[in-house]
Parts: structure tokens; C-alpha cells; sequence
């Protein structure tokens, strides 16, 4: 993997400078990284861009070539550069796991490190948590839109990028999809490669009924055709299904099916099926595409439209929305005691919560569902009988809970510098996403005004934040 070290805003290294020369060097800082807002006005997130922050952690380091870099810039003092020369990551990471549906506000990474590494680490770990999480929320709304039908990835070309297309297909894959169009990931991740074939071999061609016979003939056992390059019910389908007649039936293959990637998906695949029945193909299959996402997949199967499979690529690999992840300091380390900080804003969504804290998560043991969730500062300890979930804010709002199991969300990433958390494979985050998602209740995770999810504050967080509010307005009194 390529030292990517300098994958940092231009800033971080100026203030990492300032600390330096504050001689604040070995100071040790706390920073959490969360978000406000769930993504497509949502009712969750589901966290990813984990393994990319254990890599980019793993080579972290100044050699020659960064420093010289730095040093052509003139902004850097010699003293400050030669400290970065023997600069490596010492410090501890907690993480949720890719995979884990989270919620805004809450810490789903914890860096403790000095002061100048824990600096220089904010740009690459927001964008890997905010591009991981991102592709992973948006696939799982498809995919559960679409039920127990087959989503196939097929966003690289819409991606902003070949590295971002490479882990957009991944991510996708862990959030449920069957495959991806993206060869290369499918080599990197074995992930299942998937795909059909272009216009472009229609229009080439001297008719569609050519360019479909050489398409089978070059590729007799994957016989997908697409379809609506002219015209779909008049043109395609027919010439489809010459072809198949023709060429595949009578040299034992079979006619897998076809691809529409215009028009009424809706009636035309219920048009499609009939004439594919009538001709005796009930077993050709229907691949629906066309910048498809969560709702028109939600319409199209209310229409009552014959689908086998979809194709998704934009509102995956490259979706308009954002996560909008951000990485705050909330604590220090001085005379060995952690110093709570906090960011206090007029805006009340951006006052950032205090301390060194850990979220735990309340399953109804009946059910199993998700009950809701709780910040609590690190040393605090939570009862296993009975606890009492309170609104940040609007206190008064309270919801007693008894006969519940509780989980903590992060597990330890790296210790003092050492990497101690074992990567499941991607079929296992799979598995593991997908029973994150299936313990939250249905209600959270319907599509249009999703039912709210409590992350409540403990009493302890809340009167600490509560305390730090009053200190900041009393001295901006004097």
C-alpha cells in the first residue's frame, strides 16, 4: 500500500506544528469522530471504513520523501520536521466494526494519542468513515427495499474515482448486494462479478438480431440480453428470443434472460414476462436498471412489475447525500487525570458532548430488538437490571427499561501503537450487517419518516455537559 500520510488537511500540519513548538508535543488528546444527521433524511447509518483506517494507521510514517516535500513548502521549522522523521502511531483506536448500525452523536471512533499524531490522523479516518458509511447505508436502504430480490452493484463508472469505485463495491457488497460489475474488486475481495452487456455491441452491429446471435455465440452460457436499445417490446425481446431459438436452444444452452434499462420499467417488464412465457421461456429472467433507487424500487414492486434482478449503480457508488462525519477533541490528558472538553456552539446541534465516553446498546431479550441506546462517560458502569433512558435534553421524556441484555458498541482497534482487533472476512461483516440491521424495529427503518431511535445521555454525561455550559457562559459574563 502506498504511504499515505500526507492524505491530511493542509491545517492539521500547521497546528501540529503549533503544538510542537508549545513544547504540548507528548500531550495526549482524546478526539471522537461521529455525525448529526442520519443520511437521506433516515431513521440509521450503518458505519464502515474501518479496514481502510487500520491500513492507513499501519503506514503512517514521514519518510524522505514527505519530509522533503514538506520542507520545499517553507511553512515547517527543522526541529518540527525532524520530529515527524521518527514519528509513529503509538496511541489507542476504538471503533464500532463495519457493519454496525449507529446513530447520530455517538462516538464510533476513539483516538487517544499525542497531540500532533492525533492531529494529522483527522482528514484520512473522516474520509474513510464518511465514504465507507455512505455506500453502506444507501445499499442497505436498496436492498431492503427490494426484498428478496437479487441487487447487483454497478456504480464504478458513477464513482468519483477508481479507489472510491473499488470500495464502493465492497461496502455494497457487505450491505447486501449479490455482486458487483467491478472486476477489479471482484479479483481484490472475491467478490461475485456480475453483469450483462452495452448498447454499444447493439448499435455497432448491422441489426440487434446480429449483434444478440454474436453475444451468444461468443458467450453462449451467459446470455443476458439487453434489450431496449431501439425498442423494447417491438424489437428487443423478439430478437431476444430468435436468438434464442436459433442459436442457444438448439446447441443445449440456456436462455438466462434480459436486461431493461429504459422506459416504464413497470409495465414493461410485466409486457416482457408474457411474451417471454408465451414463447416458453418462464425460466429467462428480468434485469431491471436505470439509475434505479430505494423508492422507484418500493413503486415498482407496489405496480406489481415481474423483476429477478436488479442493477444499481449511481444511488450507491455515487449518492447526493452526505454522512458528514466529523472528528472532535473532548478530552485531555493532564497530570495524569482525563480534562473533559467541549465544543460550545449557539447552534445546539453542533455543542459537541464532553469526556471520554463509551455508547451501549439495550436488546429486548423477548425479542431481541434494539430498545435504544446510551453515551455514559468511560468509567461509568451499566446496570444489568433496570436503567431509564433520558432525553438529552427535553429530560422529561423517559423510557424505563427492564429484561434487556446490553452491548457495548466499540471494541479496541489498536493498543499503545499495536494493532489488536482480528478483520472478519467480508462474508462475515455480510452476515454481521445484515443482523444489525434486523434488530432494529421495522419502524426505523421504513424509508420515509422513519420512527425516531433514542441515544440518550447518562445522568453523569448530561449534568458534566450541563456543568462545562454554565463555566463557558460565566466567563464570556466576565
Amino acid at each position: 500500500m502506498d504511504n499515505k500520510t500526507l492524505v491530511t488537511d493542509f491545517y492539521e500540519l500547521t497546528m501540529a506544528q503549533t503544538y510542537f513548538e508549545e513544547g504540548k508535543k507528548e500531550k495526549e488528546f482524546y478526539f471522537d469522530i461521529f455525525f448529526r444527521n442520519n443520511p437521506f433524511e433516515g431513521g440509521y447509518t450503518i458505519s464502515g471504513g474501518l479496514e481502510e483506517i487500520i491500513h492507513y494507521i499501519q503506514n503512517f510514517q514521514f519518510t524522505d520523501k514527505e519530509i522533503e516535500y514538506l520542507k520545499s513548502l517553507g511553512k515547517f521549522k527543522e526541529e518540527f520536521l525532524e520530529y515527524l522523521k521518527h514519528l509513529t502511531f503509538k496511541g489507542d483506536i476504538y471503533a464500532v466494526p463495519d457493519g454496525t448500525v449507529v446513530f447520530p452523536n455517538e462516538p464510533i471512533i476513539t483516538v487517544k494519542a499525542d497531540a500532533v499524531t492525533a492531529q494529522i490522523l483527522e482528514t484520512a479516518l473522516l474520509a474513510c468513515f464518511n465514504h465507507a458509511s455512505l455506500v453502506l447505508t444507501a445499499t442497505k436502504r436498496i436492498t431492503n427495499e427490494a426484498k428478496n430480490i437479487p441487487v447487483m452493484e454497478f456504480g464504478a463508472r458513477r464513482a468519483r474515482g477508481i479507489d472510491s469505485s473499488i470500495e464502493a463495491s465492497k461496502y455494497a457488497y457487505i450491505a447486501g448486494c449479490c455482486g458487483t460489475s467491478n472486476t477489479y474488486a471482484g479479483m481484490k475481495y472475491r467478490i461475485p462479478v456480475l453483469g450483462t452487456m452495452a448498447h454499444s455491441l447493439v448499435t455497432e452491429a448491422n441489426s440487434e438480431y446480429d449483434a444478440f446471435l454474436g453475444y451468444a455465440k461468443a458467450n453462449p452460457d451467459n446470455c443476458v440480453f439487453l434489450v431496449d436499445t431501439f425498442d423494447t417490446l417491438r424489437s428487443g425481446i423478439p430478437n431476444a428470443i430468435r436468438v434464442a431459438n436459433d442459436y442457444l436452444k438448439p446447441n443445449g444452452y440456456p436462455f438466462k434472460g434480459i436486461r431493461i434499462d429504459s422506459g416504464d420499467l413497470a409495465y414493461l417488464s410485466k409486457e416482457a414476462r408474457k411474451l417471454l412465457d408465451q414463447a416458453g421461456y418462464q425460466k429467462a429472467t428480468i434485469c431491471l436498471s436505470n439509475s434505479l433507487d430505494e423508492y422507484t424500487i418500493r413503486d415498482l414492486l407496489e405496480q406489481g412489475a415481474c423483476i429477478d434482478s436488479l442493477g444499481v449503480g449511481d444511488n450507491i457508488a455515487a449518492s447526493k447525500e452526505r454522512i458528514g462525519g466529523v472528528y472532535k477533541l473532548v478530552a485531555t490528558i493532564e497530570n495524569g487525570s482525563i480534562i473533559p472538553k467541549m465544543k460550545v456552539s449557539n447552534d445546539m446541534i453542533k455543542m459537541t458532548n464532553p469526556g471520554y465516553k463509551k455508547v451501549y446498546r439495550f436488546y429486548d431479550k423477548k425479542t431481541g430488538y434494539a430498545l435504544g441506546d446510551v453515551i455514559s462517560l468511560a468509567h461509568e458502569r451499566i446496570p444489568s437490571k433496570e436503567y431509564t433512558l433520558v432525553h438529552p435534553t427535553e429530560t422529561w421524556k423517559q423510557t424505563h427499561l427492564t429484561n434487556y441484555e446490553v452491548r457495548e458498541l466499540q471494541v479496541p482497534i489498536f493498543r499503545n501503537g499495536k494493532l489488536v482487533y482480528k478483520e472478519p472476512s467480508l462474508k462475515e461483516k455480510q452476515i454481521y450487517c445484515q443482523k444489525e440491521f434486523e434488530s432494529l424495529y421495522p419502524e426505523v427503518t421504513r424509508i420515509k419518516k422513519p420512527h425516531g431511535y433514542y441515544v440518550d445521555l447518562s445522568d453523569e454525561l448530561r449534568n458534566l455537559k450541563q456543568q462545562l455550559i454554565e463555566e463557558f457562559a460565566s466567563q464570556q459574563n466576565h
